[in-house]
């Protein structure tokens, strides 16, 4: 008898403890998105993954008995760890209007200001000025923000996805560059290389320029200071003349050696691992051909041999 109240007072415990809130101070909303014919182990799993219950054989349990599992909906919710394994269960019911946005590699905030001034009727022209800030550190993702989101839940929710995905590049790979180098190289990257393959190449000789104080001349850099062009209608002009290599601006690196004064767009975690992890080379110049592939270079005449080879004179 004593050994079967002990056997039932443990089941209760583990009951409890399994249906009890992962935190009940933290009361951040999350997305959490179920898509179309995911089955109620994988939600159930899903959910331990992203912290959000504390117990998945006993979530798994309580679906099933409160017979809930064929009531789960496919869509976005808004959980929080604060939330029992009930009230999850509850919210997963319904599904909610959040609005989806997804945000590329490589745009600047300007561009994501755009993009948000399209999908959120809460919108204000003061967002951009508050993106800009942030600049950077803007995490390309698909993200779900409530229909009536603030500006400081979105950019909290990027930057905190950016910090998540950044502790995820190996440690002591950073080639002595702080988080602030990193992020600010990576910028340029994303802009400059088009291929998987160029990212650590291009990153070593933004590097190496740095490392002996040779201006870096990133293109990338004056388009991000001529800011937007009305005749091509785009942030980033294609057809940069040597007037605008002249441009007056502390992004210019033709005019300035060493980095900006801060990130030019806001890169994925590609390159972002690709600048701390980009290779020993002696490369000091590399060029773009029409198709997109860049020749490296360690010497100007290298360098010049290689604008005649590929036909860019």
């Amino acid at each position: 008898m004593v050994m079967l109240l002990l056997i039932i007072g443990g089941v209760v415990v583990w009951w409890n403890n399994g249906t009890a809130p992962v935190n009940p101070y933290d009361k951040t909303r999350r997305a959490f998105s179920i898509k179309k014919g995911a089955g109620v182990r994988e939600v159930t799993n899903d959910l331990k993954t992203d912290g959000l219950i504390r117990d998945p054989i006993v979530f798994f349990l309580l679906v099933k008995q409160l017979g809930l599992d064929g009531k789960i909906q496919a869509g976005d919710f808004r959980l929080s760890p604060s939330m029992s394994a009930r009230e999850i269960a509850d919210a997963l019911q319904v599904g909610t209007s959040d609005i989806r946005v997804t945000i590329a590699e490589g745009k600047r905030a300007e561009e994501i200001a755009d993009l948000l001034k399209d999908r959120f009727r809460t919108y204000d022209p003061s967002w951009r000025g508050s993106l800009n800030l942030h600049e950077g550190y803007l995490f390309p993702d698909t993200y779900s923000f409530p229909k009536d989101a603030s500006i400081d839940l979105i950019i909290s929710t990027m930057r905190d996805n950016f910090e998540k995905k950044y502790a995820s590049i190996p440690p002591g790979s950073q080639n002595n560059l702080s988080k602030e180098q990193i992020v600010n190289i990576a910028s340029m990257v994303e802009r400059e290389a088009r291929l998987p393959q160029d990212r650590p190449l291009v990153a070593s000789v933004i590097i190496n320029r740095l490392n002996i104080g040779m201006a870096l001349q990133i293109d990338a850099t004056i388009q991000y200071a001529l800011g937007y062009d009305r005749s091509e209608r785009t942030w980033w002009k294609k057809n940069l003349t040597i007037n605008n290599l002249k441009i007056i601006s502390p992004f210019n690196t033709y005019e300035n050696a060493g980095l900006p004064p801060g990130p030019i767009s806001n890169p994925g975690l590609d390159v972002l691992t690709a600048v701390a992890t980009a290779p020993d080379t002696s490369y000091l110049f590399y060029i773009s051909d029409k198709q997109g592939h860049n020749h490296y270079a360690k010497t100007l005449s290298e360098h010049n041999e290689n604008i005649k080879k590929y036909g860019l004179e």
